[in-house]
């Protein structure tokens, strides 16, 4: 037996290389590989995309804006060149789910304040009433890191036409306003080529869903993917 293995031991090795090699291209291959879809205005439910943008199925990314955040500083795309950023709608008078969604992006903020290429950018739907001061004070309430997290107002319309035409992430609201805005629990993840890479519960931090929706704790591995592989 020795004798036998001696004489064919180069075959053996050999063998033996090209099955774990074998093993190992099959694991691979049946192992289901991560990706994130890149959405357009055509994934998405009619009711949170404006009319105008419905039909577009690829190559939507998100349109150039220009607001003010918490320190009366001018807020733009070009600040987020680059980067990875999350987007939510919200008002600092809101009872209900605002709450629970500013403390998770607080949550986030906490896990990616050591990540210079991630960000995090909210917009006011009652800009009328979240002036700068009023934003300074709810950021600083939240723990807003100025520099990381934009909370941002300006014109109504601007905004308005941003949610719908750009973040698809705001329903139309009575028709008693023509920019009469609705914003909903949604967290969009952005990726640094400006494209909409997932929708996430902002008010659901771990919790696993029936229906599928992501919730804040998988933004965040989403986040850490997008970093390492795009």
């Amino acid at each position: 037996m020795l004798a036998f293995l001696k004489k064919y031991r180069v075959f053996i090795s050999v063998f033996i290389i090209l099955s774990a090699i074998i093993l190992t291209l099959f694991n691979i291959a049946l192992s289901p590989r991560k990706t994130l879809k890149i959405y357009s205005p055509a994934d998405v439910n009619p009711e949170l995309a404006d009319s105008t943008v419905q039909a577009i199925a690829h190559h939507h990314k998100i349109a150039p804006f220009s607001f003010t955040n918490q320190n009366g500083k001018t807020v733009t795309q070009n600040d987020y060149k680059g980067k990875i950023y999350v987007a939510d709608f919200f008002f600092t008078t809101c009872k209900t789910i605002c709450p629970i969604m500013t403390n998770n992006m607080g949550w986030l903020q906490d896990h990616i304040k050591t990540m210079p290429d991630v960000a995090l950018l909210s917009h006011s739907v009652t800009p009328d009433i979240d002036s700068v001061p009023v934003l300074r004070a709810y950021a600083d309430l939240k723990g807003a890191i100025d520099g990381k997290w934009n909370m941002v107002t300006g014109d109504k319309k601007d905004i308005y036409y941003l949610a719908r035409k750009s973040y698809l992430a705001v329903k139309t609201g009575s028709n008693t306003e023509m920019y009469d805005m609705v914003h909903t629990e949604n967290f969009i993840l952005v990726d640094k080529k400006g494209r909409i890479r997932g929708f996430y519960d902002g008010t659901n931090l771990d919790k696993p869903t029936d229906d599928g929706t992501k919730n804040v704790t998988q933004l965040l591995e989403d986040i850490k993917w997008l970093r390492e592989n795009e």
